[in-house]
Parts: structure tokens; sequence; C-alpha cells
């Protein structure tokens, strides 16, 4: 004998399938997320040839980890904003800036005089022009690569934005780097330091695998260099004129 059973009220119903729905997606992202690992490196400094041992700290250093395999490039675009690098004291701040391929980074002026800051390197050349205190102009960095920062004015200012393509970076001034939830995949690793040279930054570049039993990427070296933003030209290429006397009559900066 067949026997038929009763389906539930329309509505009840659809709520069961809808509670089904939400239960098995929060099942499968979870199941995602725990995948996800927290990578660890350490980086080492070793003097420039030559160059005797300093006890200095190390500099600070980026690592980021560019996917090989399509994974994390939807998770970039959620984390574009807007940022700002402020000009107070003669100084910005911060001095280090790292974002996401495509955000807008605003530059206020907080000082009692003009500013105009500019760059000329690879990553995102500009070039803003005198503007006065209180007001900001933006910058937005469209493709990865760093951009070192100077004010056509005043030649003590100096900082650095990096952008990178990725969601998987972290910075560390003690050499020690953790990269939180990095899903399971292949990657390149990238480094960047201000204190290094470029030809030790480009030979610690390297493929790596990231998985659950697979989350400590090891040791790195890299050779330490005086920071290239100690000596700078202008905007022009030329040196700075000479500074004026803080008493002058008629100081604008």
């Amino acid at each position: 004998m067949v026997r038929f059973f009763r389906m539930g009220h329309g509505r009840s119903w659809r709520k069961q399938v809808l509670f089904c729905a939400v239960l098995w997606i929060g099942v499968t992202v979870g199941a995602c997320f725990a995948q996800n690992a927290s990578v660890s490196l350490r980086v080492d400094f070793a003097p420039a040839a030559g160059k005797g041992h300093s006890s200095a700290p190390p500099p600070v250093v980026v690592a980021w980890l560019t996917p090989l395999d399509g994974n994390g490039a939807p998770t970039l675009a959620a984390e574009k904003r807007t940022y700002r690098m402020v000009q107070k004291n003669k100084q910005f701040d911060p001095h280090l800036l790292v974002v996401p391929v495509g955000s807008l980074v605003q530059f206020p002026n907080d000082d009692p005089f003009f500013h105009n800051v500019f760059s000329l390197y690879n990553g995102k050349r500009f070039d803003l022009g005198l503007y006065e205190t209180g007001s900001e102009r933006g910058v937005r960095f469209s493709r990865e690569g760093v951009s070192y920062i100077f004010c056509n004015i005043h030649p003590e200012m100096g900082a650095v934005i990096l952008a990178v393509s990725t969601p998987y970076y972290a910075v560390s001034a003690d050499g020690a780097i953790g990269i939180p939830a990095v899903p399971p995949g292949r990657y390149t690793l990238n480094l960047w330091s201000e204190g290094a040279t470029q030809e030790s930054m480009n030979a610690a570049r390297q493929m790596v695998i990231v998985g659950p039993d697979r989350t400590d990427l090891g040791r790195v070296f890299l050779v330490a260099i005086p920071s290239p933003l100690e000596h700078h030209a202008n905007k022009f290429g030329e040196p700075y004129p000479p500074a004026k006397d803080a008493d002058s009559p008629g100081k604008a900066y």
C-alpha cells in the first residue's frame, strides 16, 4: 500500500528550505575559512660587502603573496578604499603606507605653509603642485609598485607607498612576519624593504606553496643598505637650494 504524506503549509515549507540553504552556505564558508592559514617567515639582514656588523634594529620589511592559481583575487576589490598620508611638522605620516592597487591616497597639508608632493619613481609618477595649509590633494595608485614620496620644497621630507595586487601582505619591523588568512595554493613570495638592496630583494622572490602543513616559509636573507630617501634631488632632478634662515622676514615655508 502506498502512503502519501501531506506537505506542510507553503510558507512553512519555504522557511525550511531557506533554513537548509543558509545552513549549507554557512558550513561551506566555514570550511573554506578553516582551510586558510597564517603564513610565517623570518627575514634577516646581512651587511653589504665591505661593511661591518651593525647593531641597529633591522629595517622594516613588507612581504606579500601573489596568487598563482587565481585564489584571492575577488577579495582585493573589496579592500580598495581611501588612505591618508598627512604632512605635519615637515614629515609624512605614516612614513610607510601599503595599499591595494586601485586605492586613493590623500595628502592633507596640516602645516602652516605650502607643500609640493611629488614622486618620480616607477610605482606612480605624479606632481601635486603647491597647495596651502588645510587643503589636500589625492592620487590613485593604479598599478603595483614602490613609490618614493617627496616634497619639492622640504628635502627632509620622504616616505614610501607600496601598492600591491593581493590582499595577502604584512609589515614587520623585527624580522618576524605573519600573513593571516591565506588560502591553500601556489604563490609568489615578494619582499621589499627601504633598507635592502634591489638585488637581494629580487633574489628573495620565489614560488611557495601554502597548505595545512605548509605554513612556515622559513628564513630569507636581504642585504642591508642606507635608505635611498636620505639623499635625493628635487622634482627637476636638481639639488635643493640652501635652506633659508628661519628668522628671515617674508619666509613662506
